[in-house]
């Protein structure tokens, strides 16, 4: 069997047997990853690797986690940060009660950040932070609020070029190396398990973040997923992605405008 008749067979029975569908992410993104699991996992090839994850389903966790964990840092492209604490919140400060959805939120670093940004600018409290992911390993991890402190001093620089204010370290306690997130922002915030493959919308937004996700999507599902957004997100809100993402030839570009250098969109029909 050629290598991408064998992908293609992969796809297919894993959706048939697990329910979760890759038919529509990026192939040579997906391949990457698939040939980086067998490496690690010593298989022979997808077969053999379907193989093991059929006759011993408590690998499905472990299998979607190397599948779709994407890179992730808190405060990751500063200046995007630095634009929605300026342009954005201002703007969303004058709801009564504000919903923001992070989509794809991997181990939480963003939706933490994105709770950190909202504290310092006061509106924590009637704030609403949903996390997603697809990955029920990363959302478990998301929703402790744990890091280690080494990881966390890499994002000291990032918080500065963000603008923030107070110092990191004010929105954490630190023990034995081991750094958990205060509960004034965690208990603002709601992690879930969720497929932008499948599922549908589940709440109106003022804000969805998306960064770092359509990049292993086709087209088509690209689409499919910014459809999910734009009937997510109320009339004047705001979808943000990541800076290889657009929504300029999508099916939505019409209904939005940019906002700023960074890419942050408003719904503007």
């Amino acid at each position: 069997m050629e290598p991408v008749s064998q992908l293609e067979w992969f796809v297919h029975r894993f959706r048939e047997e697990f329910g979760f569908d890759f038919m529509d992410y990026s192939r040579g993104s997906l391949e990457r990853r698939l040939q980086r699991i067998l490496s690690i996992w010593r298989a022979q090839d997808l077969r053999d690797l379907f193989d093991r994850v059929r006759h011993d389903p408590s690998l499905v966790t472990a299998f979607l986690q190397q599948v779709t964990v994407p890179f992730t840092t808190m405060f990751r492209d500063p200046g995007y940060f630095l634009e929605l604490r300026r342009a954005i919140l201002p703007y969303l400060a004058t709801f009564p009660t504000i919903r923001v959805w992070i989509a794809g939120c991997s181990t939480g670093e963003e939706a933490y950040s994105m709770a950190i940004l909202l504290k310092e600018c006061g509106l924590l409290e009637r704030s609403l932070i949903y996390a997603t992911d697809l990955n029920p390993h990363a959302v478990e991890r998301a929703s402790k609020a744990v890091f280690s402190m080494e990881v966390v001093r890499d994002f000291v620089q990032n918080y500065v070029q963000s603008g923030g204010t107070v110092g990191l370290s004010a929105h954490y306690t630190a023990n034995h190396g081991i750094v958990q997130f205060n509960s004034d922002l965690r208990s603002r915030m709601v992690f879930s398990t969720h497929n932008l493959v499948s599922d549908s919308s589940f709440n109106s937004f003022q804000l969805i973040l998306c960064r770092n996700v359509l990049i292993y999507f086709n087209r088509d599902l690209q689409n499919r997923v910014l459809e999910l957004f734009c009937e997510s997100l109320e009339n004047a809100g705001f979808l943000g992605l990541g800076p290889r993402e657009t929504l300029v030839l999508s099916t939505i570009a019409d209904q939005f405008q940019r906002i700023g250098p960074e890419k942050l969109w408003q719904k503007c029909k």
